[in-house]
């Protein structure tokens, strides 16, 4: 059955180290999930993100247009990074995914843990389920290269990169019905 996500209720985020001794947290805001879920075996699920990597966004305007430059994502170029399921292992809400993650045209396998939750019916019809998975990366594996060694002798950016990424998903087929219905109503009322 496909899903596909709300994205008002879903998060990709990402935290790493600056200069050794704090952590800058940041987010892309734009992305599409799709994703066949089977709701009797959770494990036979199959999706593929993509996310915008011009969008990414830490609160710091400059530290953004470095973060897009040919530095890191180089966004012009790449303009996505995706992640497609390849695996999918647990029972009883905590899962692994393992998948292919792509940035640069660079692809390694990466496993997100964490835990799906519902499905469960929503007050409009609709049949919800909800992911909130974490991992790790090291950027270099993915050409992200770039740094400078501060003063003191440490590098201005931590290699391990976390991610977190919470997801609520919408059965695709109830969702295409409510807006139908909606066009219908308002085409009633016209």
């Amino acid at each position: 059955m496909s899903w596909t996500t709300d994205p008002q209720h879903t998060s990709f985020e990402f935290a790493v180290r600056h200069m050794v001794i704090s952590t800058v947290k940041g987010r892309f805001g734009e992305f599409t999930i799709e994703a066949d879920i089977d709701e009797s075996d959770l494990t036979r699920t199959t999706g593929k993100a993509v996310v915008k990597t011009g969008s990414v966004d830490t609160r710091e305007p400059q530290r953004d247009t470095h973060l897009k430059s040919p530095d890191f994502f180089d966004a012009e170029k790449y303009p996505e990074l995706t992640y497609v399921i390849t695996k999918v292992e647990g029972a009883d809400g905590e899962y692994a995914l393992t998948g292919d993650l792509t940035i640069k045209d660079v692809t390694r396998p990466v496993t997100l843990k964490g835990e799906i939750t519902g499905p469960v019916a929503d007050p409009w019809g609709n049949t919800r389920l909800g992911l909130s998975v974490t991992g790790k990366l090291n950027r270099k594996d993915f050409g992200l290269t770039w740094n400078v060694v501060t003063e003191a002798g440490g590098l201005l950016v931590g290699d391990d990169v976390k991610l977190s990424i919470d997801a609520e998903f919408v059965k695709v087929q109830v969702a295409e019905a409510e807006v139908e219905a909606e066009a219908a109503m308002a085409g009633a009322t016209a």
